[in-house]
């Protein structure tokens, strides 16, 4: 009596299939709603000429707003302060959590207090971040200011750092470093528990020192995690609109005026949307081919180590 198979068929492999699409469909639908389905709106939105509070029908106009986009100097005033924020918040705060991560690693007493109170910013809101540190910097009753004064450091009438044309950027780029640098710690953190202590043990046996150990043992190993949280880091500052917009609005005269605040008055103060999807458009792009090249240099440079 023939023994009858037990294997899948064509027809169960199809069945498969279909319950695994109907599974992951109530995740994939939001996704598709409010991801995909606005991106491909705003990128269509780019090649025509929509504003806001016009009778006419919207046009189509090609690559009209890209061209007027290149003689903007106002948007690449925008870009350059968005490039000068970004670097100098990913930096800072990319080392400074390297070392508060290196710390927490350690075994001290209070550790979980410790870890506990370096990720509170983190769980902040943005919003609530920048109202705070306005009362911070505000120049009459400001604790900074007060700090000052009592050092004898500052001036008696106070100094109002997110006005200064001279202060604004630098003010904002330290609240930056310090809402963000709890992310980068935990996931440093997270890291550097996979290094084994094994090779920490060997090191120190062979005469290695603290310095020594963290180049030859700790670096290699956190390296690619580095690599990621640096990357996303830049994208998330460059791409930051509430923190700043609550602290200056773009202001001094635009020294803090980031890519995003640009394309948002473009869009809602002065109701060009086709022109602010284009340029939504363009800072993606460019972002995008700028860490290309950063992440390529780095990768090339990890693969002729290794040889």
């Amino acid at each position: 009596m023939p023994r009858r198979g037990h294997g899948r068929g064509p027809g169960s492999e199809r069945g498969h299939g279909h319950g695994t699409w109907f599974l992951i469909l109530p995740a994939l639908i939001p996704i598709l709603v409010l991801s995909v389905g606005p991106l491909l709106y705003g990128i269509g939105l780019a090649f025509t000429d929509a504003q806001s509070g016009r009778t006419q029908a919207t046009r189509w106009v090609g690559l009209l707003n890209f061209s007027d986009l290149l003689q903007d100097t106002l948007f690449w005033d925008s870009f350059r302060v968005g490039l000068v924020w970004a670097l100098g918040v990913t930096v800072p705060q990319f080392f400074l959590a390297l070392g508060l991560a290196l710390l927490l690693g350690q075994e001290l007493r209070l550790r979980w207090l410790a870890r506990a109170l370096a990720i509170i910013p983190w769980a902040m809101p943005e919003v609530v971040v920048g109202i705070m540190w306005r009362l911070v910097y505000h120049p009459d009753a400001g604790v900074l200011n007060e700090t000052l004064r009592s050092f004898g450091l500052g001036p008696d009438e106070g100094r109002d750092w997110l006005s200064g044309t001279a202060t604004a950027l630098l003010a904002v780029i330290v609240v930056g470093v310090w809402a963000g640098m709890p992310q980068t710690t935990v996931t440093l953190l997270a890291g550097l528990q996979n290094v084994p202590r094994e090779l920490h043990e060997a090191a120190a046996m062979d005469g290695a020192g603290a310095w020594r150990r963290f180049r030859t043992v700790t670096w290699p190993a956190i390296k690619p995690v580095a690599l990621a949280v640096s990357a996303l880091n830049f994208i998330w500052n460059f791409n930051s609109f509430a923190l700043v917009f609550v602290l200056t609005d773009g202001g001094p005269g635009g020294r803090t005026r980031l890519p995003m605040l640009f394309a948002y008055e473009e869009a809602f103060r002065y109701g060009q949307f086709g022109y602010a999807a284009a340029m939504g458009l363009a800072m993606v792009a460019l972002i995008a081919v700028l860490l290309a090249v950063y992440l390529s240099r780095r990768l090339r440079g990890e693969g002729e180590e290794e040889q």
